[in-house]
């Protein structure tokens, strides 16, 4: 299993079937832009390399999850240390990402055809909840892409970032309280009819 796995057939075929995957979560836990495609070439660098000692106890799925949850981290620590400030931007423009926002924003529009003001509306919200996401503290964020966005389970989420499932569960519960507060906080940009704090924490519900 593990020479298939490294044969350049089978890793080729790795990297097409989670590159998506990498991408998106990468996108949601550093922010767009130029980085990601350099963090994610990182993060099947280290895949390749440690596939030679995986032995299948969890999902690769699972395993790349943890190797991009620590490429992120070492992220995060490099921006710490040169205290530089990245500012938000738009996620790049791929159907399942922007699917994610369009399945947040869209349960607090109608489902009827929207205006061109109704639209402006939506692409606030949009911006509002990738600034809120990228304000949360970083472990409460993976928890709530890896569950939202990725649909991983509690179990998956848990082995990924090593730690007890009822972690997990904490830091899901915190992140979706502390998104809707950080919302909150923009009801004089966004509709207050659109953002409320018992509004946003259904709204988690749909993060995908």
């Amino acid at each position: 299993m593990r020479d298939d796995l490294t044969s350049p057939e089978r890793f080729e075929a790795l990297v097409r079937e989670h590159q998506g995957m990498v991408f998106r979560t990468l996108t949601r836990l550093t922010g767009a832009g130029a980085q990601v495609e350099d963090l994610a070439q990182e993060a099947f660098l280290r895949l390749y390399r440690a596939l030679p000692e995986f032995r299948g106890e969890s999902t690769v799925a699972t395993y790349l999850y943890r190797i991009v949850y620590n490429v992120a981290q070492d992220e995060w620590k490099r921006r710490r240390k040169e205290r530089s400030v990245v500012a938000s931007e738009p996620a790049f423009g791929d159907d399942e990402s922007e699917g994610w926002i369009e399945g947040f924003a869209g349960d607090v529009l109608t489902e009827h055809a929207r205006s061109p003001e109704q639209r402006m509306q939506d692409a606030v919200l949009q911006a509002a909840v990738e600034a809120a996401m990228l304000d949360l503290p970083e472990i409460e964020r993976a928890v709530l892409v890896l569950y939202h966005q990725e649909e991983c389970s509690y179990q998956a989420i848990a082995e990924a970032l090593a730690m007890p499932i009822n972690t997990v569960r904490t830091h899901l519960h915190r992140g979706r309280k502390r998104l809707g507060e950080r919302l909150g906080v923009k009801q004089g940009v966004v509709n207050s009819e659109q953002i409320t704090a018992n509004r946003v924490v259904r709204m988690a519900e749909v993060l995908r």
